[in-house]
């Protein structure tokens, strides 16, 4: 059943026309990439994530063993009843575009097979999306018989109801954009407390096309969770981080006025509303709840006002 409590908001994808919740669940945060998580227990965190209202998952082969896990929760649910959106991954020339060494094969025929491939793992008809993931060359993917028509020849079967691209340069979500067939995307780790760039380029050119807009790294890499990021440095993680001491700035001045720092990096995030889905993942149902939660409650307008003067 529902949890009454909580009333998670949901925004219209852009032209997909698909109602997401703010927060979509990242399948990475079960895939075994942060810690060991059992079927028994990754399914239980899916359903419960469902009946919260986080009925969004974002999915992609390189997230460990997620894919296989959400198939198993899906046997549960109707279909209708969960979104699911996946990647074809261009990171390399390794089996399935996995990270290693090599060019990527960006041919139609090979994202047409990663995309059957993919349904037939999980166990599933159709993705809601896809989006052909972290591309190292952009034009490749845009050519004649590249892996954006192979992705629109699985629009046309039915395969994927909508098609877009996951990844960071803004130049090429611009290209993108411009050929008219783009109908969601993912930006990642330049819309958060401590950059912003995305809304120079991405944000502007994805609204005035109607293409929806998944945030990736909202909570950067989990700087902006609200931990104790002097123990976290302490054990060794985030040493060389680029945003360690900004985020550091941020989280002390949280602590000094009693704000949750995760509930103040997802509500700076859903203040703008060209931005439709936060990807986040959770290892747990406490995770998971504590995320919706921030996500679901809005802060003061005085903690706003207090927050905006500073200079960190």
């Amino acid at each position: 059943m529902k949890n009454s409590t909580l009333a998670l908001p949901r925004r219209r994808l852009g032209r997909t026309e698909l109602i997401i919740p703010v927060i979509p669940f990242g399948t990475q945060g079960f895939g075994n990439h942060f810690g060991f998580v059992e079927d028994e227990e990754a399914v239980d965190l899916i359903l419960h994530s469902i009946s919260l209202g986080a009925n969004h998952f974002d999915t992609a082969r390189c997230y460990g063993d997620s894919q296989r896990k959400l198939g198993l929760a899906v046997k549960e649910v109707a279909r209708e009843d969960i979104i699911i959106t996946a990647r074809v991954c261009h990171h390399s020339a390794e089996k399935w575009g996995g990270y290693g060494s090599g060019r990527p094969d960006y041919s139609a025929e090979r994202t047409i097979a990663d995309v059957e491939d993919q349904l037939e793992h999980m166990g599933i008809d159709y993705f809601d999306g896809m989006m052909i993931h972290d591309p190292p060359e952009i034009e490749p993917t845009l050519e004649k018989g590249g892996s954006l028509e192979g992705l629109l020849k699985c629009k046309v079967r039915g395969l994927v109801r909508n098609i877009g691209y996951g990844m960071r340069q803004h130049d090429f979500h611009v290209k993108t954009i411009a050929t008219g067939d783009v109908d969601f995307l993912l930006c990642f780790n330049d819309f958060n407390l401590v950059r912003q760039t995305a809304m120079e380029t991405v944000l502007p050119a994805a609204y005035q096309a109607d293409v929806g807009v998944m945030n990736g790294w909202s909570i950067l890499r989990g700087l902006l969770t609200g931990v104790d990021i002097d123990a976290e440095v302490e054990k060794g993680r985030w040493k060389n981080d680029p945003d360690l001491m900004q985020a550091r700035k941020i989280w002390l001045w949280c602590q000094e006025h009693d704000v949750s720092l995760i509930q103040l990096a997802l509500q700076f995030c859903l203040q703008d509303q060209r931005v439709h889905g936060n990807n986040i993942g959770s290892l747990n149902i406490e995770q998971l709840e504590a995320n919706l939660t921030a996500a679901a409650t809005p802060l003061s307008d005085e903690v706003w006002e207090k927050f905006n003067v500073q200079e960190f």
